[in-house]
């Protein structure tokens, strides 16, 4: 699979494509165009994601945190199980993708 490839020209949600899955490990491909969190709504996940933004930018919230995470092209951020976080902004010229790796504790 090209993780650029089979992107739909119109994309009204984050297109979320699962690559693997494991009883351990989870590895999605995410695009994103414009999207982001909706206000007042958190992601509080049971697993811990490690996501690396292969294109485009992006601007992450962090629970706790004053600073606000910006991503652009090879940055990449752990967030341990039930980190609340959120995005607050996707880039508006092109699309944002992502590949996020779920990790179950063992």
């Amino acid at each position: 699979m090209n993780l650029f490839a089979d992107i739909p020209a119109a994309l009204p949600q984050e297109l979320v494509t699962l690559l693997h899955q494991s009883p351990h490990v989870r590895i999605e491909r995410i695009v994103s165009r414009q999207h982001a969190t909706p206000v007042g709504e958190w992601y509080d996940q049971q697993t811990n994601e490690y996501v690396v933004l292969l294109t485009g930018s992006a601007g992450l919230r962090i629970d706790g945190r004053d600073d606000l995470v910006d991503m652009k092209p090879g940055d990449a951020i752990l967030l341990p199980v039930h980190c609340r976080h959120r995005v607050e902004w996707t880039d508006a010229a092109c699309d944002t993708i992502w590949l996020a790796v779920h990790v179950n504790n063992p």
